[in-house]
């Protein structure tokens, strides 16, 4: 659509006329919702705020407060902990500015620590606060709040003079770990002052991020009660299943939800976008990002000022490249924004969007949470963001101070994206997402008292935080014998030379690691580390890794050293590992029958084996290729939801008939690699002994999973069996194929319901299963040891997420299966989406 010659004076307005009437953009807009404006619910800022705030409220427009800005002022001010989740651009900073901003007018020495997720949005609440600040100073100017932040990019001139200064801190969840709690006695005076702390954006404290976050923040009340302080928390949230459950899980105190939003809203627009099929059979649609840069082209068209979310850093600059190229006249106006940039660059972006010199930015998540960016008007997103409280976050950027707003979700191809764009009830009703994390998790559980016991020494008989002092005792005798502590007058003390805090991270949950060691123009870099168990399938030999948003491929993998060595990459595919998995029962917690099957929680080791790898295009999901590899297995005890399929469905499903075998064409070299088969298993069937019945010889591995006949006829893969065991095993293929479709389907639906990332979870299916009796098993786990609760989650949500399973296949394009619905006919035998949709249909309530 050429939108070139149109008028300057375009607006969103206009440009939904054009959309509504354009084929090319109307035919793909599987729903538009248009959000009710409202009215704001204003009440009058209470009498009891010191005058001179209120007369800097004045100063800033602000003459009165929304009705859950008076809730969180009331409910603090008697001293409870509360968490706001209301909506984006619903004011939540002054929810807590206002109440800890006037506690400070009265109590001169009172200080408070703020916590953010990103250095934008610190940068952001820093700037709020000093102009509320210097207004109060014009007034009395022996008044004076200093405010500093405490982050990777304070320079170290800057440092002592906000340890020693300081009486509202800002900083983040890691800064906190790594440099001001080990190092607490030079914060002295800030702790023993220490009345409030604010925890904001805690949506995205989940999973093992969150668990390690609520460990810091054991360590945080352990000093502040060292000091003699008992500090007050204020949260905030973007809208999540459980923000009270979460928050008082977060920060182990009682907690009040405060959630009537009196905020006022604009119209709000908002579409979702599912780009055209252009290979039916194979379900493949059109590039989710050349879609995206051709609406970002209309946006710029008709001057609305935009940010277009892409979910990686590569992603980000491919897309700024297309935008500056198609669109030239706005290239100096075009930016991207990232990690990686030196702070003055982002900076500089941020004011440039404020000012409106920048007319669209390219960004990931770095500008997803509440930063004032001013006059955004339209918001794209290239896929699912992950979250449907990430997705709200990204939309919410732009119609802030309730005015109109145009959003998009330009879907990808995969199943996730293909069930909102069928689905859009779930984005726009009450979010289904829990926030979920553990704590207890022993891994992280002990890296954290180990950074504890460096900070204090620990007394016998103390606990921390929930965790009882019998409990942390034991593991403190486990620190001793290990000569990381000693007993000494009944308390332990460290005595290592490491700084714990420096070796956990954050962002796992802890084991050996490999360093990832970036060669290039002749020089070698670290640019972070992976896990034992995660590096066998993600930085294995020739692995295309991302770091920030940047390709790497990897050229060796040290084991003896630990190192793995990366160099830059630029081809346009990633690569995806196979494993072999097998899955032991350690114990089951608890058990229920359903329909057509027993599901159980408990306890499972996995031991898996990447033996080779698949290289998959970026934007299509087509299979390039595949390369065998052999690499140490690795073993994984942790928790998992299985379902063990009852004899009567797997019965039900053979008289449908679903596992009759289509004839394939096994290539030139087949008979001849059938008569090595034949001879070197002696015209013998490999299971039952036979030798006298119809010989057959059948592929281990079934024939279509390969990318070429030479890879499936290796001899590794055939194995002789008679008619009898041959038809036995074809079945298995088939109910192999259909479990596989289910457990891939699960395991992007599964993400939509715990609001994790699919990373964190994994999934096994096999028809004969040593968890269930040699009973046909699928099996969700948490990619964690010892769990975090993300299966056990699943548990009690397990008819949600078949039914939701249920409702995405028939609705897909594909004609047997492909990456929107069940995987690839490639990846499963024949295709199953036939056989799987009948097996959810038996597992089923509906």
């Amino acid at each position: 659509m050429n939108l070139q010659g149109m008028p300057a004076q375009n607006n969103i307005e206009k440009l939904m006329s054009i959309w509504k009437k354009e084929p090319s953009v109307a035919d793909n807009i599987v729903y538009w919702h248009l959000g009710e404006s409202s009215n704001p619910l204003p009440v009058e800022i209470p009498a009891d705020i010191d005058q001179k705030l209120r007369r800097a409220l004045k100063e800033q427009g602000i003459d009165e407060l929304y009705s859950h800005q008076l809730s969180s002022f009331r409910n603090i001010q008697i001293g409870e902990n509360v968490v706001v989740v209301t909506g984006t651009s619903s004011g939540k900073t002054l929810c807590y500015n206002l109440p800890i901003l006037n506690d400070m007018l009265r109590y001169q020495d009172a200080c408070a620590l703020y916590l953010f997720p990103t250095k934008a949005l610190t940068q952001d609440q820093q700037k709020k606060l000093l102009s509320i600040n210097e207004s109060v100073t014009r007034q009395d100017p022996d008044i004076h709040i200093p405010v500093g932040i405490y982050d990777g990019d304070t320079p170290q001139s800057h440092r002592k003079a906000i340890r020693e200064q300081v009486r509202i801190l800002l900083t983040n969840p890691d800064m906190l770990h790594t440099a001001i709690l080990p190092y607490h006695i030079s914060w002295d005076l800030f702790f023993q002052n220490l009345r409030y702390i604010v925890i904001d954006e805690i949506h995205t404290y989940r999973g093992i991020f969150g668990s390690h976050v609520a460990n810091v923040m054991r360590r945080l009340k352990r000093i502040a009660a060292y000091y003699g302080a008992r500090p007050q928390f204020i949260l905030t949230s973007a809208t999540i299943a459980n923000p009270g459950q979460h928050a008082e899980r977060l920060i182990e105190e009682p907690v009040t939800v405060i959630d009537d939003d009196g905020s006022p809203q604009g119209q709000r627009n908002f579409l979702l976008y599912n780009p055209p099929i252009i290979q039916k059979n194979l379900g493949l649609r059109k590039s989710a990002m050349v879609e995206s840069v051709r609406l970002a082209g209309d946006l710029l068209t008709y001057h609305i000022q935009a940010i277009l979310f892409a979910r990686s850093r590569r992603l980000v600059e491919l897309s700024l490249k297309n935008l500056q190229f198609y669109y030239p006249d706005y290239v100096d106006h075009v930016f991207s924004y990232r990690s990686g940039y030196l702070p003055r660059e982002r900076r500089q972006i941020e004011k440039d969007l404020r000012g409106g010199d920048a007319r669209m930015v390219v960004a990931t998540n770095a500008l997803e949470l509440g930063i004032d960016i001013g006059g955004i008007e339209g918001i794209i997103m290239i896929g699912y963001p992950g979250t449907i409280a990430a997705l709200r976050q990204q939309s919410g950027r732009s119609g802030r101070s309730g005015k109109d707003s145009l959003a998009i979700l330009v879907a990808s191809p995969n199943p996730l994206d293909q069930f909102l764009m069928k689905h859009p009830a779930y984005l726009f009703d009450k979010s289904p997402e829990h926030a979920l994390i553990n704590p207890d998790n022993l891994l992280i559980l002990i890296n954290h008292l180990r950074c504890a016991v460096y900070e204090l020494p620990f007394a016998k008989g103390e606990g921390f935080g929930s965790i009882s002092a019998d409990f942390v005792e034991r593991l403190l005798d486990w620190l001793n014998k290990e000569g990381l502590i000693i007993e000494s007058q009944d308390s332990y003390h460290w005595v290592a030379d490491q700084y714990p805090a420096r070796q956990v991270s954050l962002r796992t949950a802890g084991g050996d690691s490999f360093l990832l060691k970036v060669d290039e123009d002749g020089t070698s870099r670290t640019i972070g580390e992976v896990d034992e168990a995660s590096a066998y399938w993600m930085v294995h030999p020739d692995a295309v890794y991302l770091h920030s948003g940047q390709s790497y491929i990897v050229r060796r993998m040290d084991q003896e050293q630990r190192i793995i060595s990366l160099e830059p990459f630029n081809d346009d595919y990633y690569t995806v590992a196979h494993q072999q998995t097998t899955i032991d029962p350690i114990s089951i917690r608890y058990q229920t029958k359903i329909k057509g099957a027993e599901k159980s929680f408990g306890e499972i080791r996995v031991t898996s084996q990447v033996t080779g790898f698949r290289k998959l295009q970026w934007l299509t999901n087509e299979i390039l290729g595949y390369q065998e590899l052999s690499m140490p297995a690795t073993v994984l005890n942790t928790t998992a939801l299985w379902l063990a399929l009852d004899e009567a469905s797997v019965e039900e499903l053979k008289e449908a008939g679903l596992w009759t075998n289509m004839p394939n064409d096994y290539g030139p070299n087949w008979q001849v690699q059938r008569q090595r088969a034949l001879e070197r298993d002696r015209f013998t069937c490999q299971t039952c002994g036979a030798i006298n019945s119809p010989l057959h010889i059948h592929h281990k591995n079934p024939f279509r999973s390969f990318e070429s006949y030479l890879q499936a006829n290796q001899l590794d893969n055939l194995i002789t069996l008679c008619s009898s065991c041959h038809h036995r095993a074809e079945t298995a293929v088939r109910i192999r194929s259909g479990l596989a479709g289910v457990s891939y389907v699960f395991h992007h639906m599964a993400s939509l319901l715990l609001m994790c990332d699919m990373g964190d979870i994994g999934v096994f299916a096999e028809p004969q299963s040593a968890l269930t009796g040699r009973q046909p098993c699928i099996a969700i786990y948490d990619q964690v040891p010892d769990g975090i609760g993300l299966s056990e989650g699943l548990y009690d949500m397990l008819d949600e997420l078949i039914d939701n399973s249920i409702n995405l296949i028939p609705r897909c394009e594909c004609t047997d299966g492909c990456p929107s619905c069940v995987g690839a006919p490639g990846e499963n035998a024949l295709g199953s989406k036939k056989e799987t949709l009948a097996l959810l249909t038996l597992l089923s309530n509906k």
